[in-house]
């Protein structure tokens, strides 16, 4: 059964995917790169982790094997969330498990340094 998720969120109970991903675009060219610690080559890079994870969170979903089956279903998870060739089970688990902490520590950083510059520039706007 397809899976129809509304990227616009039109509800307008919770922000929508792209309205959370927005901050963290400016930040992915400085993230320190992601390299594969064996021989094959990566088939998630920290980016498509991160949509994903953000995306699981979003949308509530089950279990990752819930995620996966909404990204190879879904047009709009399939075509913004999903890497290019699709991802597997044994990849997403492992791209999970295993790697992305020190990317991931670094965005986290990054988006509160910008958070704490974007809150006093709004208090010091309110106080004028």
């Amino acid at each position: 059964m397809p899976y129809a998720f509304n990227p616009q969120n039109k509800n307008g109970n919770s922000p929508s995917f792209l309205e959370l991903w927005q901050p963290v675009q400016t930040i992915l060219p400085n993230v320190p790169p992601l390299v594969a610690r064996g021989n094959r080559d990566l088939k998630m890079n920290f980016e498509d982790q991160l949509k994903a994870l953000v995306f699981f969170h979003l949308e509530e979903h089950i279990s990752g094997s819930h995620l996966l089956q909404v990204l190879e279903e879904d047009d709009f998870s399939r075509d913004v969330i999903a890497p290019d060739k699709g991802i597997k089970k044994s990849a997403f688990v492992e791209a999970n498990n295993n790697r992305g902490l020190e990317q991931l520590t670094y965005v986290y950083k990054e988006l509160q340094s910008k958070h704490k510059e974007n809150l006093h520039t709004d208090l010091s706007t309110q106080i004028r």
